[in-house]
């Protein structure tokens, strides 16, 4: 089974043809077909092709499934006996791509 290693968004992520991957938001509608030209590391059951840092003739074909938002995140800050207390929430925007090919 061919997989990859692709970074993305400032993460890396391991990747194989049919997976399913949420990102941190691409441009794009749902439908559009998107390419990841950052490929770290292709593995598989014969060989391994490992970039220094990147492979330069790789790519990850992808197509977006869902444009949304994650699950929300609470901060909140107190001081304790000053009367200080904040709360904020976060929800980051992510991209659900299906990963259809890799070439490399």
């Amino acid at each position: 089974m061919l997989y990859a290693v692709v970074r993305t968004g400032g993460k890396q992520y391991r990747v194989a043809q049919g997976a399913l991957l949420r990102i941190e938001r691409l441009d794009g509608q749902v439908g559009d077909k998107v390419t990841l030209s950052e490929v770290l590391f292709i593995g598989g059951d014969s060989e391994a092709k490992i970039g220094t840092p990147l492979l330069s003739d790789a790519r990850v074909m992808g197509e977006i499934v869902e444009q949304g938002l994650g699950k929300k995140i609470l901060i909140f800050k107190k001081k304790r006996r000053k009367g200080y207390s904040r709360k904020r929430g976060h929800r980051q925007r992510l991209t659900t791509l299906k990963i259809l090919e890799i070439q490399g």
